[in-house]
């Protein structure tokens, strides 16, 4: 019965991304990135980009010990 909550707006590095996770969104919106990367290199810039904020997250969750999504928490931040 709950419904999911995505976060729009203001994700910018993979530690804002472990952030919202962390706080209970079910999912991160990356559109402005996604435009500027898209305006600057074309396709191959967003690839690039995505590559880019998938590896800040994943070290973002090795430094703070986690290894799974379900393990992210609101103790992950604290």
């Amino acid at each position: 019965g709950r419904a999911p909550l995505l976060l729009d707006g203001g994700v910018r590095r993979g530690t804002d991304v472990l952030k919202a996770l962390a706080r209970g969104a079910d999912a991160v919106m990356v559109g402005q990135p996604q435009m500027h990367a898209l305006a600057v290199a074309g396709a191959v810039g967003v690839a690039h980009m995505l590559t880019i904020l998938r590896a800040e997250f994943e070290a973002a969750m090795a430094l703070t010990g986690r290894r799974t999504l379900a393990e992210i928490t609101p103790d992950t931040l604290w």
